[in-house]
């Protein structure tokens, strides 16, 4: 894979249908966001980052947005998590730059107290972060609490928010999965129907999804085993077969193919 200046791989796919000119970026924006719910940004270098960060150039993007101050944090931060998810090879990297988005999160959070995508994406940073150290030692560690408190958060501020959704119901199932059912609720307040519940709700929000249709294959598989199958595959192989509309819809859905051979 191509790297760019500053070790950060290039995009390994063509990106010559994301590019979002002009004004296309406004005309395209509300399908772009459905899963986040981000509002457009008022700021013209604000709208630059995302045009980087939608085109794949997610380390372009990242330095365009924290140069834009806290404005820009939330598009450095998710170009910084969508990278370090799919085309980050070192671990230590990865846990290194959750560290610092969780830690750029929260001095959004403290600027703009209703900024929902800054509570997700710290959510999105320690989750993976967890899952990176081991489910179990994150929970001990705290995280766990963390993350739903993050995510709760985030929905309070926008309800519409289908990745938070998706990522409560990864969260539902990945506490289960380690801890059981019983402990699972009574420490965690995590239950298989909140799980479900929760990727169900994401799906209406953003039927275009992959991510939405994946994160819940995984989940399903994770609370109900081999007895969901059928519904795992369905899910897979429907996310296959989504359109994307940027760089990030793009690795999602490559990622949903690789995983189906």
């Amino acid at each position: 894979m191509a790297t760019k200046k500053g070790g950060w791989a290039a995009f390994p796919h063509d990106n010559s249908a994301f590019l979002y000119d002009g004004a296309a970026l406004k005309k395209n924006w509300a399908r772009l966001h459905k899963g986040d719910a981000e509002p457009f940004p008022a700021s013209a270098e604000v709208q630059e980052a995302w045009r980087l960060y939608h085109a794949g150039d997610f380390q372009g993007a990242f330095e365009a947005g924290l140069a834009a101050g806290l404005d820009g944090y939330n598009v450095a931060n998710k170009a910084a998590c969508i990278y370090n998810n799919y085309l980050e090879a070192s671990d230590a990297k990865q846990q290194k730059a959750y560290e610092e988005i969780a830690a750029r999160c929260e001095e959004l959070q403290a600027a703009q107290k209703k900024n929902a995508n800054a509570y997700y994406l710290a959510a999105y940073a320690l989750g993976r972060y967890g899952q990176l150290i081991g489910v179990a030692k994150a929970l001990t560690q705290g995280i766990g609490g963390r993350v739903r408190s993050a995510l709760d958060t985030a929905i309070k501020f926008e309800p519409k928010h289908a990745d938070a959704h998706i990522a409560l119901g990864t969260f539902h199932a990945e506490v289960i999965e380690k801890v059981g059912s019983m402990i699972g609720k009574m420490t965690y307040g995590a239950s298989k129907e909140s799980a479900v519940e929760n990727y169900e709700k994401a799906l209406k929000l953003n039927p275009d999804s992959a991510i939405a249709r994946t994160e819940m294959a995984d989940g399903l598989y994770k609370l109900f085993g081999d007895k969901k199958l059928k519904d795992v595959e369905k899910l897979y192989a429907e996310a296959a077969a989504c359109e994307p509309k940027d760089a990030m819809e793009c690795l999602d859905v490559e990622a949903a193919k690789a995983e189906m051979e």
